[in-house]
């Protein structure tokens, strides 16, 4: 009860050292800004809180892998947060949840060819697979380690590692499990590592009494004892006493049990409710049951009991631990999962949204430029409508100072006539040749058109609406010999073309402009006189 109550105490008291440590780390994380820095701050607080607070140890792991992305070697942050994740769950015998972790530690090495690394992790999957009994895998991973250690040439790990490999042949094949001790046997004679010369001795000598080799078996078990005389650590003796007691059970010394297994127990005194502390315990009882001493075998059977006891609750209490620990986890990865579908539901609809603007701006462009080209052709036709029209305007406007100049020339020619007509007439004597020439007169006279202007205008009004009608309104004191000049100077003819059908002179017509300028009030303007009669082209 006292040694109960003691050892109480002393993880109570190591709770409050650590809790208080912990604390202090958290103090510490919170004014980090580093990435890098808050990584392995959060990585040594999940540690420190793996024993005593598991949930919360868990969201430092998270706060840790959150971190790493933000660093600038993410994916070797992340390797070093998988790493730390996998040891917690491995020291709580989740070795499922442990070897996910590990595994994608080990494949962010692998892709970086981070030799040193990927050996490491090998070794610890090796470990992790021994303990879930995948042979296979344990072999494979470990062999992968053998030839990294035989590349760096460490003799202490060579030896390490061929002595696991040993012992993992141990109870599949005899012969490759000593050729492996043998192998380590070699590498252990240059060194002066007297603990694992006496894990391979006692390794060999378990080897061959599995063979029943008895001689060979004295032998290393012999050269074990020798080195248990220098200084190695209890655990180390422990294990030799209690090897060898195995052996010597089964060629039935049982004197030679008793001894050895009472040393192994005494050794492990601190820490008797374990495998080891069972099996010598049994051991014991089995010999004392051989020999008869009944209150002695009775005595251990009972130890052998209660430490079976204590161990099946333990196992019972892990396997809880562990289903717990599983179920955790199952639950926290599927709220990671529906997180992480949130968010790229989010990022989805965030996407699609910006799809059908896309689409809609798409569609807007297309039905501007649709538009725009619709304008554009409207602007084309009513260009090309507007210069047939011009085309139009010109060919009537020419018609129709082809017309009054025909009809000026045609009234000129007849005023010629009629005027020589006149002289011969005059000149004559014959009567009848004067009545002749009266009805050729009068008949030319007849024919002689006398309103040309009037009838220009009319025709000018036909092809021009509205024209004098606009010109009268702002200009009512024209003349009718100033509107004639207008709608000349309207047609855009020049003072040449404009005595060719008035038939007056260059000057006359000069004047003529000038007066109509004073008229328009455009002396001191730069204003041409057709420019600003345009302006009275109809709508």
């Amino acid at each position: 009860m006292t040694r109960l109550f003691f050892s109480f105490f002393l993880i109570l008291s190591f709770n409050i050292y650590s809790q208080s440590s912990t604390e202090e780390l958290i103090d510490r994380l919170n004014g980090i800004n580093d990435h890098q820095k808050k990584v392995a701050m959060c990585r040594k607080i999940a540690l420190e809180l793996q024993n005593s607070d598991w949930d919360r140890a868990i969201k430092y792991i998270e706060l840790a892998e959150a971190e790493a992305k933000k660093t600038k070697e993410p994916e070797q942050n992340l390797a070093y947060v998988y790493i730390t994740a996998g040891k917690m769950y491995a020291s709580k015998d989740v070795l499922d949840i442990a070897l996910q972790y590990y595994l994608q530690a080990y494949e962010i090495y692998k892709n970086s060819d981070n030799i040193e690394e990927v050996a490491k992790l090998e070794n610890n999957l090796a470990i992790i697979y021994a303990q879930g009994k995948n042979k296979e895998k344990v072999l494979q991973y470990f062999f992968n380690v053998y030839r990294y250690q035989k590349s760096k040439k460490d003799p202490v790990k060579l030896v390490k590692i061929l002595n696991n490999i040993g012992t993992i042949y141990l109870d599949k094949n005899l012969d490759s499990s000593l050729y492996y001790y043998q192998k380590a046997h070699l590498i252990n004679k240059t060194l002066k590592d007297d603990a694992l010369k006496v894990y391979v001795f006692t390794n060999l000598a378990r080897t061959y009494a599995l063979k029943k080799d008895n001689t060979q078996a004295d032998y290393y078990y012999d050269k074990a004892f020798i080195l248990l005389s220098k200084p190695v650590s209890n655990s180390i003796q422990a294990f030799v006493y209690e090897s060898f007691s195995e052996y010597k059970l089964k060629e039935k010394d049982y004197d030679a049990v008793i001894v050895n297994a009472k040393k192994a127990l005494e050794l492990c005194d601190d820490n008797e409710y374990t495998f080891s502390g069972l099996n010598l315990n049994k051991m014991l009882y089995q010999v004392y049951i051989s020999k008869a001493d009944y209150k002695n075998a009775v005595h251990y059977f009972q130890k052998y009991n209660a430490i079976g006891d204590s161990i099946n609750v333990e196992e019972k209490a892990v396997n809880l631990e562990r289903i717990k620990l599983e179920q955790d986890y199952k639950v926290h990865t599927q709220i990671k999962s529906l997180l992480e579908q949130k968010k790229l539901f989010k990022y989805f609809l965030i996407g699609l949204i910006l799809v059908v603007v896309m689409l809609i701006l798409i569609i807007l462009l297309i039905r501007y430029r649709n538009e725009n080209s619709r304008n554009q052709l409207k602007k084309e036709k009513s260009k090309t409508k507007m210069q047939v029209l011009k085309q139009d305007l010109k060919a009537k406007n020419m018609v129709l100072v082809g017309k009054a100049m025909s009809e000026i020339h045609r009234t000129d020619g007849i005023n010629e006539i009629l005027t020589d007509l006149k002289k011969i007439k005059l000149k004559t004597v014959n009567k009848e040749l004067q009545q002749a020439i009266d009805i050729v007169l009068k008949r030319l006279e007849k024919n002689l058109n006398t309103d040309i202007w009037k009838e220009f205008e009319i025709s000018f009004e036909q092809v021009h609406k509205s024209f004098f009608d606009k010109l009268k309104a702002d200009h009512p004191s024209l003349t009718p010999k100033d509107r004639r000049l207008c709608a000349l100077l309207y047609l855009d003819l020049t003072t040449k073309e404009i005595c060719q059908i008035t038939g007056q002179s260059f000057k006359a017509i000069e004047n003529a402009r000038t007066r109509l300028r004073k008229k328009f009030d455009l002396t001191n303007e730069k204003v041409n006189l057709s420019t600003y009669l345009n302006t009275f082209r109809p709508d």
